[in-house]
């Protein structure tokens, strides 16, 4: 049974709760994703930042992304999967948190990101669009 260690994208990069959101923006950019963890000072996973969330809770809201921070936009407790749940495991918290990113942990340490794309790649293809209305909005 295929773990998130074993499809999960490693070498994940964050943006640490002090920096701002223009320097995150420009992160995003230079490696193409549309998401970042945020880590703190303490290396600590704080939660995710989105390219909708620079947009929509800052740039709509009237706020200035040279000055917000990420740790502003990391709303409670991140969900996360163990790098050894199984890929089925990893489906299951996707639904049943609408997320289609997943924080992976070893121990406390972000060892990489399980996208839905990450799954759809290894998933049976009979299958990749079940799992696309699983967790979909």
């Amino acid at each position: 049974m295929a773990t998130a260690r074993d499809i999960m994208s490693g070498g994940a990069q964050c943006v640490n709760e002090n920096e701002t959101l223009e320097a995150a923006a420009r992160k995003m950019k230079e490696l193409d994703v549309g998401s970042l963890p945020i880590c703190g000072g303490d290396n600590r996973l704080k939660g995710m930042l989105t390219d909708r969330d620079i947009v929509i809770k800052c740039l709509a809201a009237g706020g200035d992304p040279r000055t917000a921070t990420a740790g502003e936009f990391a709303e409670g407790k991140p969900v996360t999967i163990s790098a050894d749940d199984s890929v089925e495991d990893a489906i299951r918290t996707m639904q049943d948190h609408q997320v289609r990113r997943l924080p992976v942990l070893d121990g406390h340490n972000l060892v990489g990101v399980l996208s839905q794309a990450d799954i759809a790649r290894n998933y049976p293809e009979d299958r990749v669009g079940e799992l696309v209305a699983f967790i979909s909005f």
